[in-house]
């Protein structure tokens, strides 16, 4: 592995699970040792962590960790759902042909198989993460717009604004499956509208779609405490 995407995966996984604090100042010496990597790479990997919104300038020269309010991240899910409903209002005027849509319709029956479970555990989360994941990424490449895709991929780094972000965090949940059976059928009305070419429709349904992560959200902001157990939730600076 390239020494820079080394220092890239690291520190990315190190500021969303809270090993780097919001606020801190990341010292180049210090993480080249760390991260057993030179300074060349370290600042390849710094940059392009700026460039995703994870980390900002310091005073006096260098990074820092990012720290995100709650109204900045709400405003992110926000953009997340105008950017997929534009997504997908493109896909369905698009007309593709059903061989286009098939991965869809079988994401979606995969999904099927985990919320109807009886128990949600680990495994099946992590096994929906990736189905979950693919789907968003295969309704973006029918919109056809690498515009879309830079901008969705930069959103999508930012915490709670992915399509996952809450996703690990219901492991314990008693509302796992309401949640994510509700949302799987978002899905399915989706790839509907897409087949009949329905692109205000297919709009309306991914950026209802976009506010179940608002309002898992808010959840987590009434629920502090469980903040530290979803990804990048140390980054919330509480108002």
């Amino acid at each position: 592995m390239r020494q820079s995407l080394k220092a890239l995966l690291t520190l990315r996984n190190w500021i969303l699970d809270g090993t780097l604090s919001a606020g801190e100042r990341l010292w180049e010496p210090t993480l080249a040792t760390r991260l057993a990597v030179s300074r060349t790479p370290l600042r390849e990997a710094l940059v392009r962590l700026e460039h995703e919104g994870l980390v900002e300038a310091a005073e006096r020269g260098g990074y820092a960790v990012r720290g995100f309010s709650p109204d900045y991240l709400k405003q992110t899910i926000e953009i997340r759902g105008t950017l997929e409903g534009l997504a997908a209002r493109q896909a369905a005027e698009a007309r593709h042909p059903a061989s286009r849509l098939e991965p869809l319709h079988r994401l979606v029956e995969h999904i099927d198989t985990i919320v109807s479970r009886a128990q949600l555990d680990e495994e099946a989360l992590n096994r929906y993460v990736t189905l979950n994941g693919a789907f968003h990424q295969h309704l973006l490449a029918l919109a056809e717009s690498m515009a879309l895709s830079e901008a969705l991929e930069r959103i999508g780094n930012l915490p709670f604004a992915s399509p996952n972000a809450f996703v690990m965090s219901y492991a314990h949940s008693a509302s796992a499956h309401r949640i994510l059976f509700i949302a799987n059928d978002q899905h399915r009305c989706l790839v509907d509208a897409l087949a009949a070419g329905e692109g205000a429709r297919a709009e309306q349904i991914a950026r209802e779609h976009a506010r179940i992560a608002q309002r898992n959200l808010d959840s987590a902001l009434a629920h502090p405490a469980g903040l530290n157990a979803v990804s990048g939730g140390a980054l919330i600076r509480q108002p």
